[in-house]
């Protein structure tokens, strides 16, 4: 097959795509439904352009509780010289009339007056018994033609544009086209996309999976991605990696949609048949793009002709690959722009903002790198700091706010380089984002929680504490979580405050004391009891990465116990948070590695507690007084916040908020 996973620019498969659709009359619009104006329209997109049937509003009202008169009757009157208007029931003779706003203007009047602007005289019951219709009214200043009146066709005139075709209809559009006198819209027909999810190690959501299986869940993101783009997602149950019973799931579904997303198989693996499946009931035009991550996307046809007694109509397929990252962006770059055309509106343009790479990346130099990023608004700068690349880190795509692409033929980006990022979020969000670069703890999880409340957002980047501190140096964060031990002065990071940021002025905040320990496996089969352990030939451990303040303080014990760091088995192996290291240990991959309580609890792992210290949290004296960590202080000093960190195992709160240490920058 000459276009088996053969990486073409992406350019070049969008254009394969779009002469195939062409060739089956696929390029625009599926269909228009008409519907009622409150049939679920929210969300539709325009089929037709709507123009007004009346004119909105179709008769002179007034825009004022008060009176309607001729301005020309007024003419002259001042404070000291009012004029006298007569007024009642509607007549010939009338100078004046009551109306609400809204009421009509009567054919006479040319302008209305407010009732608070106008001295009402004698009232004769014969003519009304409403109390704001006397018989006289006096008027201490001249009016103006047409003033507090809206007159016919103020808001739409018959026959002006409503909305265009191509228009997703919000509330306020069912409104206005109300207002120009429909009561139905042409609306384009949804586009239905059928999801097949394939795969012998996937287990349906809620299921109970044992080891080698997965959980199914890219198929409710596609969906939801679709419905969110406008069509109509039906997911249908997961099938194993067979090749005819894919070929059989895809025939038979083919006559009821317009669009087949096979989920995973897409690569070149023994069990990856979706290639195969799909030349077997059409055409596969493109299998590998060069993008990353997402490249062994496969872009096909079901062809039209019989299958046995059934006509099957041309349908375009892709295959999808099986990682959920790649998933998403196989949606974004495929699906949405082809659901928009489908629905004959433009595709959808996400906001763009500049910003600045706190770390340098590497990208493969054929392909359009696509680079998810969390963004933070510190001082005049937005920073983007690039999330873990991993196509299998769904994670990564729920902490995203942006997507940057590195065209192909760049190797990468330094750090402080600018940068394009297409939002995810809102802008507004941006300012609102606290950064916290450094430790990892699970309180800053809660922290997490309790801001959202604040409308803030805490985004964490766990780099260890030493990376904490240099990026409060480079300015790329509001805050650092840090626990860095002197072991000559047996004092926690002010030291390291003093070396790292000699030239900021620095608060120090307890956030928490926590125990230290190893965490090892349930009942601990290794019968570990202590550090002196990490000896013994068939202990095998899990460390932090350097920079940690878990792994300074390992290196400090393990000194004072005079074991060599050489003779550690695994000393080398690393990992960046403490429920990495409980995932390391519960996998198996590790017997034990150092670590807090919370995370072992976390994991189902056993504790043999051994060190108490101290977290901090530190923060430029800039921050520390603005208004963006103002929540966050003042969470702090919550009852239920406490409570809520004290229900961990190995916290000790007292001193939580306190202020250990205030540094000035010229004491430094």
């Amino acid at each position: 097959m000459s276009v088996y996973l053969h990486d073409i620019p992406l350019k070049e498969a969008q254009s394969r795509l779009d002469q195939t659709l062409a060739a089956v009359d696929l390029s625009g619009l599926l269909g228009v439904e008409d519907i009622a104006l409150d049939e679920n329209a929210v969300g539709r997109v325009l089929a037709k352009t709507v123009w007004a049937k009346i004119s909105s509003p179709n008769y002179h009202a007034a825009g004022m509780d008060g009176y309607a008169i001729r301005s020309s009757e007024t003419a002259g009157a001042t404070l000291a010289k009012p004029i006298v208007l007569t007024c009642g029931k509607e007549n010939t003779t009338l100078q004046a009339i009551y109306i609400d706003t809204g009421d009509p203007l009567p054919d006479w009047a040319d302008t209305v007056i407010p009732i608070e602007n106008v001295e009402p005289l004698s009232f004769d019951r014969r003519v009304s018994d409403d109390p704001r219709q006397p018989s006289a009214i006096r008027i201490r200043e001249s009016a103006t033609p047409w003033h507090h009146v809206r007159h016919v066709g103020e808001d739409l005139v018959a026959s002006q544009l409503i909305l265009p075709a191509g228009h997703t209809l919000r509330p306020v559009d069912l409104a206005a086209i109300a207002a120009g006198g429909h009561s139905r819209l042409a609306v384009a027909r949804q586009p239905r996309v059928a999801i097949i999810p394939t795969g012998s190690e996937l287990k349906p959501i809620g299921q109970p999976i044992e080891k080698g299986q997965i959980i199914e869940f890219n198929a409710i993101m596609l969906a939801g991605q679709v419905d969110q783009w406008g069509g109509l997602a039906f997911r249908y149950p997961i099938i194993t990696d067979d090749i005819e019973t894919i070929r059989n799931r895809i025939l038979a579904v083919a006559n009821d949609y317009d669009l087949i997303l096979l989920n995973a198989g897409s690569s070149a693996g023994a069990e990856d048949y979706s290639a195969r499946v799909i030349d077997s009931v059409g055409q596969v035009f493109v299998h590998g793009v060069a993008v990353r991550p997402g490249h062994p996307v496969i872009l096909g046809m079901v062809n039209q002709g019989l299958t046995g007694d059934k006509l099957i109509k041309p349908v375009p397929i892709i295959g999808v690959p099986g990682y959920p990252v790649s998933a998403a962006l196989t949606a974004e770059i495929f699906v949405e722009p082809l659901l928009s055309r489908w629905l004959g509106r433009p595709s959808t343009e996400p906001i763009s903002v500049t910003a600045v790479l706190t770390r340098k990346v590497t990208s493969p130099a054929g392909d359009d790198d696509y680079l998810r990023v969390m963004l933070g608004q510190v001082g005049e700068r937005l920073l983007a700091t690039p999330l873990p690349r991993g196509a299998g880190l769904i994670s990564s795509l729920m902490k995203a706010d942006g997507i940057s692409v590195i065209p192909s033929g760049t190797q990468g980006l330094p750090a402080g380089e600018k940068v394009e990022v297409r939002l995810y979020c809102s802008p507004t969000e941006l300012s609102r984002t606290i950064m916290a670069i450094g430790s990892h703890d699970l309180t800053l999880d809660l922290l997490a929680q309790s801001l959202a409340g604040y409308r803030r957002k805490l985004v964490s980047a766990n780099v260890g504490s030493l990376g904490g501190l240099l990026a409060l140096k480079r300015h790329e964060a509001h805050l650092a979580g840090s626990h860095l031990l002197d072991p000559a002065s047996g004092e926690y990071n002010i030291s390291y405050i003093h070396q790292y940021l000699p030239e900021v002025s620095i608060v120090v905040v307890m956030l928490v004391k926590r125990d230290q320990g190893l965490l090892v496996q349930p009942g601990n089969p290794k019968a570990i009891l202590s550090l002196a352990d990490l000896a013994r030939p068939d202990i095998t451990f899990i460390n932090r990465q350097r920079g940690a303040g878990t792994r300074v303080l390992l290196d400090y014990l393990l000194e004072k116990i005079a074991i060599p760091i050489a003779i550690v088995n695994g000393y080398n192996q690393e990992e960046y948070t403490h429920l990495a290291v409980a995932a390391a240990i519960a996998s198996g991959r590790a017997d034990t590695g150092l670590g807090i309580a919370a995370a072992a609890q976390a994991l189902g792992l056993d504790f043999i507690p051994l060190y108490q210290e101290p977290y901090h949290l530190v923060i430029p004296q800039e921050q520390y007084e603005g208004n963006l960590l103002a929540p966050l202080l003042q969470i702090l000093t919550e009852l239920d916040f406490r409570k809520a960190v004290s229900a961990m195992p190995g916290y000790d709160v007292s001193q939580m908020g306190e202020v250990v240490a205030t540094i000035s920058a010229n004491e430094i």
